[in-house]
């Protein structure tokens, strides 16, 4: 059965790289309409618009995530160009190392902002449109670190644990109104973010004894199960935290 999405305005946060960029790929291929963020990258946000617009209505949006201003105007010229919001796919996050006693409050919060905070806001912005509209997705990306916790990034791993928690305290509470919040948590992704650590023989040895697969994924085998979660197929899924992870991290 082929994923239909015809009709439908997804809002993609992080989209011009990585797992947001194949995001963008796989919905429209399902024939949404798609509005992406980026921060910096306006180059690549520009190719990936020139891929698909003579398909999907797309456009890119850059954001700030650490902003409430910015995040709340582009909600608003989202809901104003379309109408209406009918998913939000919460991708954006940095990853950066950081070992407990040199880490400073700043770069602490910088993660907490942008991948947790960020998230939350977005979240919040958009509920009004879900609303209105009776129905919606919100899907959230967290990791494996959100689950095991991992050495010298606690910061991304509180983050992602939060994102965690998030989705399904949104879950419940949001269940009334007709829209299901799910979450995507990956292992390691061969991505510009995690190059440096999947680089070199060490590295890819240590990846493949971790991994029961054998390798990290790619970032199209996260966007897959993202828009099963935005897909009717999904439809009585709900508060689920899936895996993609190649056997790493068993979690229930």
């Amino acid at each position: 059965m082929k994923i239909d999405l015809s009709g439908k305005v997804v809002l993609i946060t992080g989209g011009s790289r990585g797992i947001g960029a194949a995001c963008v790929d796989r919905f429209a291929e399902a024939g949404a309409n798609i509005v992406f963020t980026y921060k910096k990258d306006e180059e690549a946000a520009s190719q990936l618009i020139s891929k698909y617009s003579f398909q999907n209505e797309i456009m890119s949006y850059k954001v700030d995530l650490s902003s409430e201003e910015e995040i709340s105007q582009c909600v608003k010229h989202v809901s104003s160009e379309f109408g209406k919001i009918d998913i939000l796919v919460n991708n954006a996050g940095i990853w950066k190392r950081g070992d407990i006693e040199t880490l400073e409050l700043e770069d602490w919060s910088e993660t907490i902002n942008i991948n947790l905070t960020g998230s939350y806001l977005f979240s919040k912005y958009v509920l009004p449109f879900m609303k209105k509209a009776n129905g919606g997705r919100i899907i959230f990306v967290s990791s494996t670190a959100g689950q095991r916790g991992e050495a010298k990034h606690s910061h991304y791993a509180a983050s992602k644990g939060g994102i965690i928690s998030l989705t399904k305290s949104l879950a419940a509470e949001l269940a009334e109104y007709n829209i299901n919040v799910n979450c995507v948590a990956p292992g390691w992704v061969y991505t510009d973010m995690s190059k440096e650590a999947l680089s070199g023989e060490d590295n890819e040895k240590r990846i493949k004894e971790y991994i029961p697969l054998g390798r990290a994924a790619y970032p199209d085998e996260i966007a897959g199960p993202i828009l099963f979660l935005a897909s009717s197929l999904a439809d009585h899924v709900n508060g689920e935290i899936l895996n993609v992870n190649g056997g790493s991290e068993l979690c229930g």
